[in-house]
């Protein structure tokens, strides 16, 4: 199990820009499809008043088949309402986008065929007729502006294939009556007229567009910071917890040796012929108390980034012989055996640091170990190097492997942990994070632990020397 070393840092990341554009998206998608059922109502509504009043003025066959497609694309829109209420509706971003782009074909489509009262009665029905159908035209092209505008390509089909369809209805009134100057010259500026409109069309719905979409990136942003504050909060709320935890803790600890070096103290006042026994208690007492001060001062120190880091050369087979002098005594006073097993090597590290985060676990190794031993090895991998702690102690069990890396926690049924401060793990979790190395746990309860601490391969890059500059006297002197 890899091991959170710094399991209480929450640290809000900004989404990045293709995230923010395919959540606005499909926000701009939901517009449009929401809009999408007032203008297909409208669309039926207004069919039926087109075809009464073209009948009997127009061509009767041109006539049914332009109504018969209208009716044919209006219910395909009136199903692609279902397909996205059903299917995309509670979707968002990819899914949204494939379904617009495998449909937005049919607002082309539906755009186009509204140019057909235009091109069906322009210059050969009544004038009443023509007003009727031009007014129709108009209408829709304004409601392109209100529905469609959200979602900037889908409207810019609409609006394009609309005013198409349009002008080719009345370049075709215009060739029909070639003969009419008069007739010609309507035609002209009815043509004129329509790209102005089709120009005012399109800015007034880019804008439209623009405020839709300025109104959901706001949105978006809203939400990124009541997430960062959320979580900020979070983060506070369990900094009080941990220190309240800690100053407990370190407060209950300090009790301990303080008042039993109180009571040593009255003792030897007492009966100052009993120096002699009370002595190496008052030393011992004395020791704890300054094991736990040089753990809270090495906590305070990386917790505030004071920790100075020296990288240098550390021989490891040296390194092992001093922690097997270190803590050989331990072993054998608890009848264990301690071995180290590494092949000659360097690497760049800090000797200070290294020692600290390897002595620990082998502190902790043989606190817990009341039977077998203790091995501090290292294995070379391809892409790491990993320094291992071994024993055959009373192991870790998995509702309790990452919670022991927190300050002060003790397994309380674990024997060897009355003596514990419960802070040598997490400051080698500390450190470890600090060096830019990963600490791995594996744990059997009642059959033994096995600490990794993997040394990635760009820890292990020396940093280029910098060559010695000479400043060369040209003066002449």
């Amino acid at each position: 199990m890899l091991v959170d070393t710094q399991p209480a840092t929450y640290q809000h990341v900004p989404a990045s820009p293709e995230v923010r554009d395919q959540w606005v998206n499909s926000q701009l998608i939901g517009v449009l499809m929401d809009n999408m059922g007032p203008s297909l109502l409208a669309a039926m509504s207004t069919l039926p008043l087109l075809v009464y009043f073209m009948a009997g003025q127009t061509h009767t066959i041109a006539l049914a088949v332009w109504a018969v497609l209208m009716l044919a694309v209006l219910v395909l829109r009136y199903r692609l309402i279902g397909i996205y209420r059903l299917r995309h509706d509670s979707l968002e971003g990819p899914q949204r986008m494939a379904f617009m782009q495998r449909y937005q074909w049919s607002w082309t489509l539906i755009a186009l065929l509204w140019g057909g009262p235009v091109i069906l009665s322009y210059q050969q029905s009544s004038q009443a007729t023509q007003f009727v159908c031009g007014l129709v035209v108009l209408g829709q092209g304004l409601l392109t502006l209100t529905s469609f505008s959200a979602y900037l390509p889908v409207f810019r089909r609409y609006a394009n294939a609309l005013i198409l369809s349009v002008f080719v209805g009345l370049a075709w009134g215009m060739l029909l009556k070639l003969n009419q100057p008069d007739a010609i010259q309507i035609s002209l500026v009815l043509m004129g007229l329509l790209l102005v409109f089709w120009g005012l069309l399109t800015m007034a719905g880019r804008r439209l567009h623009e405020v839709y979409r300025a109104s959901f990136e706001l949105q978006f942003s809203n939400q990124e910071l009541i997430d960062s504050l959320t979580l900020q909060t979070r983060a506070s709320l369990r900094a009080v917890a941990t220190k309240n935890r800690f100053l407990a803790s370190a407060a209950h600890d300090l009790r301990q040796p303080v008042h039993a070096l109180s009571l040593y103290a009255d003792w030897l006042a007492t009966e100052p012929e009993m120096a002699r026994d009370i002595s190496p208690r008052i030393l011992q007492s004395t020791r704890a108390i300054n094991e736990l001060f040089d753990s809270l001062f090495d906590l305070t120190r990386i917790d505030a980034g004071n920790y100075k880091v020296r990288l240098q050369h550390v021989d490891v087979q040296k390194l092992f012989a001093d922690l097997s002098m270190q803590f050989e005594p331990v072993a054998i006073g608890k009848s264990l055996r301690l071995r180290t097993h590494a092949r000659p090597t360097t690497i760049w590290s800090d000797p200070v640091v290294l020692r600290r985060i390897l002595g620990n676990l082998v502190s902790n190794a043989l606190r817990h170990t009341h039977q077998g031993g203790v091995l501090l090895a290292m294995r070379h991998r391809e892409d790491m190097l990993v320094f291992e702690v071994w024993d055959t102690g009373v192991g870790i069990a998995r509702e309790h492997q990452q919670a022991i890396f927190q300050e002060f926690f003790r397994v309380s049924q674990h024997q060897g942990t009355e003596d514990s401060l419960g802070l040598g793990l997490t400051i080698v979790s500390k450190l470890t994070s600090l060096m830019g190395y990963q600490l791995a746990l594996n744990s059997v309860a009642n059959q033994g632990s096995v600490f990794r601490v993997m040394l990635p391969e760009f820890t292990q890059r020396e940093p280029l020397q910098a060559q010695p500059t000479s400043l060369e006297n040209n003066s002449g002197f």
